[in-house]
């Protein structure tokens, strides 16, 4: 009995070891976003990973720049939708998360934050200290769309000051 507990322990240790080592494996496949091209370990708490059925995979930085990817690609069925989760940064399945919309934190790429929780109780803990609603993947999703035309806006006129700063610089 010892000897099969004592298995069991070191192959959930082999496994969650191997688990940690390739945590962040999708961030060495997709370093920075194809859309923004933001840096996806800056980002490992929002970043995402679309894994389509014809076998392609897509690194984003957030939920706003997966939108549009999703968009942009609708002829291609997503297989699994992975995000970083906001309190650990592992990837966790999107669609099985507790997603958290707006509060006092700024998001990634919105004006209104978009964060996933694998656990609801780090969620229930984000909103009672920086305020904000609970949804699910698809609240989430359509909230992006909503967002996207202001987010747009708002990018464009940060870069266009972080462009006119560098010409001052020279």
């Amino acid at each position: 009995m010892k000897k099969i507990i004592l298995l069991l322990v070191s192959v959930l240790f082999i496994l969650s070891l191997t688990t940690i080592l390739s945590a962040n494996e999708d961030i060495k496949k997709h370093p920075s976003c194809p859309l923004c091209g933001m840096d996806r370990e800056k980002f490992a708490h929002s970043r995402m990973l679309v894994e389509y059925d014809d076998g392609t995979q897509v690194g984003t930085c957030s939920l706003h720049c997966t939108a549009i990817n999703l968009a942009l690609n609708l002829d291609k069925t997503p297989k699994l939708i992975w995000v970083g989760d906001y309190s650990t940064q592992a990837l966790i399945n999107a669609e099985k998360a507790f997603w958290v919309i707006g509060g006092a934190k700024p998001g990634v790429m919105t004006k209104r934050a978009k964060w996933a929780f694998a656990q609801k109780e780090e969620a229930d803990k984000f909103l009672k200290e920086n305020g904000g609603n609970s949804t699910d993947f698809d609240g989430a999703l359509k909230a992006a769309y909503e967002d996207i035309a202001e987010d747009t806006k708002m990018i464009r006129e940060r870069r266009r000051m972080m462009r006119q700063k560098m010409m001052e610089k020279k």
